[in-house]
């Protein structure tokens, strides 16, 4: 355990599979290029009521990972295994990689497929109803932190967060918090969500199933204390977190976003970024309409808005969208500037992160070395 210390943490690496592609790469060069990743759904692989998905292209859990360990894996642990082993750039543990690292990963529910699939096999399969049981563990919403620390040596706390569309910045705060206190050397923090047919057929039943489409992917961040980290992309200077209970979320977002710029002692118009989730209807109208009262359409203007490229990302995208802002920051002179993330869920969530970009120099993530 490590001492407790008052100071931000800052993040110092990142990786990210998207429907950009199968890297962090991948991801900020699509940013930077405003590219469109909407396709056509093939119903041969997809039994869903969707025309259109954003999806990770031709991933597939045991060509990524390999056939050891992935039979029964699902898509949301597949992706979150291979995101972070690019994060940290090998396959076995090292001293980077001690004891002392910690993981908190944000979702929505955990894998809806891999729940649905072990459920309806309780009710069709031969009595004693013999279900896989290897399908046990992915059937709870932690699994896929679990598998990601037991795959790659990942030996500190093990958290996983769900609420929805904030969970990248809510996983952001949690590993904050776990370096605050000392009880770990550093953290991987992000989010995760898969595309699968479960998933679209909710969507399409449930409130939002209004023909929005649906997208997929991951990010996570290496976060350390400031004062062991060699290279910092970004300092973490705040997070805050309301709820909606009245539908007023320009209100509520206008409060989170006022909330961290005083944490900080900074006015609105010092915001060089800002990124708003894009969800969908009233809630982010009014979301992005708020963004730019306290900052200013010219910094939601410089990050191309990410739902619009690969639209619902669900619980992982507010952690896309500050993998997003790393991205531009990387390819303009940021240093210095501060960026605002807000993220809204329909169901009353609000949340905002703002970030301090520092130096950009190790860009996008194979590895913590560059």
């Amino acid at each position: 355990m490590t001492a407790m210390t008052t100071t931000a943490p800052v993040i110092t690496g990142w990786s990210a599979i998207s429907p950009f592609g199968p890297d962090g790469r991948a991801f900020a060069g699509g940013i930077r290029e405003g590219r469109r990743t909407r396709a056509r759904v093939d119903p041969a692989d997809w039994p869903v009521p969707d025309e259109h998905a954003c999806l990770v292209p031709g991933f597939d859990v045991t060509e990524a990972l390999g056939a050891k360990g992935t039979r029964t894996m699902n898509r949301a642990t597949g992706l979150t295994v291979a995101a972070v082993g690019q994060l940290l750039g090998h396959e076995k543990p090292t001293a980077r990689v001690s004891e002392g690292t910690a993981f908190a990963l944000g979702t929505t529910t955990g894998s809806a497929q891999s729940m649905m699939d072990f459920t309806r096999q309780s009710f069709v399969n031969e009595r004693p109803y013999l279900v896989e049981p290897a399908l046990v563990p992915y059937g709870v919403m932690n699994v896929t932190a679990a598998r990601c620390a037991i795959w790659h040596g990942l030996k500190g706390p093990n958290t996983t967060i769900a609420t929805g569309r904030p969970a990248g910045i809510s996983a952001l705060r949690y590993a904050g918090r776990l370096l605050a206190t000392g009880r770990a050397e550093r953290a991987l923090a992000g989010a995760v969500e898969e595309y699968s047919v479960s998933r679209s057929w909710l969507h399409h039943h449930g409130k939002e199933g209004n023909g929005g489409t649906l997208g997929e992917g991951v990010a996570i961040f290496m976060v350390e204390p400031a004062t062991s980290a060699a290279r910092p992309l970004a300092t973490l200077l705040a997070t805050e977190f309301r709820t909606c209970v009245d539908g007023d979320f320009g209100t509520v977002v206008r409060m989170a976003i006022r909330a961290a710029l005083a944490r900080a002692g900074l006015p609105g118009a010092d915001v060089y970024l800002a990124s708003p989730s894009g969800a969908s209807g009233a809630a982010g109208q009014a979301e992005r309409a708020a963004l730019a009262e306290v900052t200013s359409e010219a910094a939601i203007s410089r990050v191309p808005e990410l739902a619009e490229l690969i639209a619902d990302a669900g619980a992982a995208s507010s952690a896309l969208q500050v993998a997003a802002v790393l991205s531009v920051a990387e390819a303009t002179p940021a240093a210095g500037k501060t960026a605002v993330i807000t993220s809204v869920d329909p169901d009353g969530a609000v949340a905002c992160a703002l970030l301090r970009l520092e130096d950009s120099d190790p860009g996008p993530a194979g590895s913590l070395d560059g």
